[in-house]
């Protein structure tokens, strides 16, 4: 929740100005009320634009909620899901987030699906289970071919905002014992197309050796995505 409507029009802008290599894939996604005018700006650009959430109904008397489909009519082609801010300050649950993935699928839009576990969870050494948790209740009712249309980010909240700082062999560790259940679910000929993005206070000092990990494939970019050259630089860390 940053950033007027002119000041988040003019970072767009600037973006697509920028330079950095084509062959990674941007997306930006701002607030909702911002998406159409940004899908015209980035509309002849490789430049995607996403959604922060979207309901889990397809339509109706649910006052203050954005559906599927109208996020696909502006230009939306991403929308978040289960977000740890989502999850934590409006106790967002693995059942409801099934119900928005589906929604999203319907309408044509990669769900960017989030899980992550908070220190205490991790020091309790629970964060295995609990992302296998996240995963098998909110995701992993799709079949192989639905579940190869999503992208899964995963945000150790702990390592957000607390001073606590995830190494990227810790984020590795995470991201494979991620790939090895997509595997033993769907195969590894799913699997390894699943796009793992990572989301734990990725900046220009850290994002080339996580990066460079195996099973990293991609970041899930929060504060430093406000700062153009913060942005661009993680953009051509790859």
């Amino acid at each position: 929740m940053n950033k007027s409507f002119s000041q988040a029009i003019q970072l767009a802008k600037e973006i697509v100005e920028s330079k950095f290599d084509d062959s990674v894939q941007l997306i930006v996604i701002p607030p909702s009320i911002y998406a159409s005018e940004i899908s015209k700006i980035v509309a002849t650009t490789n430049i995607r634009v996403g959604a922060q959430n979207s309901s889990e109904y397809e339509f109706g008397a649910y006052t203050g909620e954005i559906s599927a489909d109208m996020f696909q009519s502006v230009g939306v082609s991403f929308v978040l899901v289960g977000h740890s801010e989502r999850r934590s300050y409006f106790n967002e649950q693995n059942e409801v987030l099934t119900l928005k993935v589906n929604q999203l699928l319907r309408t044509k839009i990669t769900p960017i699906y989030c899980c992550g576990e908070t220190l205490e969870e991790r020091e309790a050494e629970n964060h295995f289970n609990l992302i296998k948790k996240q995963l098998d209740e909110g995701l992993f009712h799709l079949d192989g071919n639905q579940i190869g249309q999503c992208v899964i980010a995963y945000e150790p909240v702990w390592a957000i905002g607390t001073g606590v700082t995830a190494s990227a062999d810790q984020a590795q560790e995470m991201h494979e014992f991620i790939r090895n259940l997509l595997n033993d679910k769907y195969g590894m000929h799913v699997g390894k197309t699943i796009s793992l993005l990572y989301g734990g206070s990725c900046n220009p000092g850290n994002s080339k050796e996580l990066f460079a990990k195996p099973d990293i494939d991609g970041g899930l970019i929060g504060g430093a995505s406000l700062n153009l050259t913060d942005f661009i630089a993680i953009a051509n860390s790859f």
